[in-house]
């Protein structure tokens, strides 16, 4: 049952950017990735694609408070909030004039 457990929680291989710069194609990534979420193509051939990867986790928040009046009518309230939640991730591919990877960069 375990190991069931286990293989429920496998993961896809890291990629290796480093080895992929200068022989990966925009074709390629289009292929692997889907269509960007973002392009732009430059003046001088290069083309400056974004994939986003939405976060699904987090977004939930927890907010507690009282409040209560004193012997004299004045009100005093006290709370306490938080939110948790990721950022969106965003892989920039940035292609020479000849198509290929010539740089990359997660955020």
């Amino acid at each position: 049952m375990l190991g069931l457990v286990f293989a429920g929680c496998t993961s896809t291989p890291k990629v290796d950017w480093n080895s992929r710069v200068g022989n990966y194609t925009y074709d390629q990534a289009v292929t692997e990735l889907g269509p960007p979420d973002k392009m732009a193509k430059l003046s001088d051939g290069t083309t400056v694609a974004d994939w986003i990867k939405h976060s699904h986790g987090g977004g939930m928040s927890f907010g507690v408070g009282t409040g209560f009046y004193s012997g004299g009518g004045t009100a005093v309230g006290t709370g306490v909030g938080t939110s948790t939640g990721y950022p969106d991730r965003v892989l920039r591919l940035t292609f020479g004039p000849d198509g290929k990877l010539a740089e990359y960069k997660k955020e």
